[in-house]
């Protein structure tokens, strides 16, 4: 049963200015070009604005630029940051909507002596908390998840089934981890001896900081002697494989299919593009943008976007080159045909 809520509600819950009937329900968060009536969408930039007439949501949540538009078709939120306000919004939607159920532990869960189990902390079925693990106030943990010896979980995290977090590695408060995450496997570390591989064993762990989100399927391997690091605030997508010994600043974040070899460092506030690669032992500096699909080859020293399968450069320069790459056959031949003139004119015997 579709529960709604009030503009008015919403309003005081968020912030923002009203413009219309506090009463008007909202039954649905919509995208802008498949709202509905009931449903409440928002526009983030002015070039959008043309959208504001053709859409049927209810409501719109606009910046202050679009409010005389909105307000022509119907009730709208005024709010300087639109994108952020619809962010918050959802978080406060399913609040609503999903409120928690009482914390418990699951009697099929196995949870060992000589853990500790958090105040409020829910420990869902087929769970495995290890000796020495740690789970913090109001940590959840869904169905299938494992918690190695000495592992640390954060208050508030909160672990989709099927997690493994490694022994000896911790993850900070408030954090995400979707299904299939792994945390803390074996790091690719092998030393070549007469056409063999022998194992290097892997002796660190790996340390997450607080309100950080890591997508389904995501692996993070543990440092072969010191640990691999995700500082604060660091969001994975899906289907990432971070490397041992790396370390990821503060508030980067990174899209699918993303590969960081180990001992790699990526600075703070940088972004990585999807399927995008990181070559082992490589430094980011802070702020530094990578594009999509590209293979990063040296390490950066200054903050800048930067595309390029080979060589990477600095996203201005490549895109010059890029534009330049796309006419070569056409100066091909353009030269050919000047290369025949002058061996034609060379073939001319002169008159005497």
């Amino acid at each position: 049963m579709t529960v709604s809520r009030s503009l008015g509600s919403i309003v005081e819950a968020l912030g923002g200015q009203l413009q219309g009937d506090a009463h008007a329900l909202i039954q649905r968060l919509a995208p802008l070009s498949t709202a509905g009536t009931h449903d409440l969408a928002f526009v983030a930039q002015v070039r959008y604005a043309s959208q504001i007439e053709t859409t049927r949501a209810s409501a719109l949540i606009v910046p202050p630029a679009l409010q005389a538009a909105a307000a022509i078709r119907g009730a709208c939120i005024v709010t300087d940051d639109p994108y952020l306000y619809f962010a918050r919004l959802t978080q406060w939607w399913r609040a609503q909507h999903e409120p928690r159920p009482d914390p418990r532990i699951d009697p099929l869960a196995s949870v060992h002596p000589d853990a500790h189990i958090g105040e409020g902390a829910d420990i869902a079925a087929f769970v495995t908390v290890g000796p020495g693990a740690r789970i913090g106030d109001g940590a959840r943990l869904g169905a299938h998840t494992v918690i190695g010896a000495g592992a640390v979980v954060g208050a508030q995290s909160l672990l989709h089934p099927r997690v493994t977090l490694g022994e000896r590695c911790c993850i900070g408060e408030r954090c995400v981890l979707h299904s299939g995450v792994v945390i803390g496997a074996d790091g690719f570390g092998f030393a070549p001896h007469k056409g063999q591989w022998i194992k290097i064993e892997q002796l660190g762990a790996v340390r997450i900081g607080n309100d950080v989100e890591i997508g389904a399927n995501t692996c993070i391997d543990r440092g072969a002697l010191d640990d691999t690091v995700i500082e604060d605030g660091v969001k994975l997508d899906n289907l990432i494989q971070i490397g041992h010994n790396v370390h990821i600043g503060a508030h980067s974040a990174m899209a699918g299919c993303v590969g960081v070899a180990g001992s790699a460092t990526i600075g703070a506030h940088c972004t990585v593009g999807g399927g995008a690669i990181v070559l082992g032992h490589l430094s980011l500096a802070d702020h530094v943008n990578i594009s999509a699909a590209s293979v990063v080859t040296r390490s950066i020293s200054r903050p800048g976007h930067y595309t390029g399968m080979f060589p990477i450069d600095d996203n201005a320069s490549w895109e010059k080159n890029a534009a330049s790459l796309k006419q070569l056959n056409r100066l091909r031949e353009r030269l050919k045909a000047v290369e025949q003139a002058i061996e034609q004119a060379t073939q001319v015997t002169p008159k005497p």
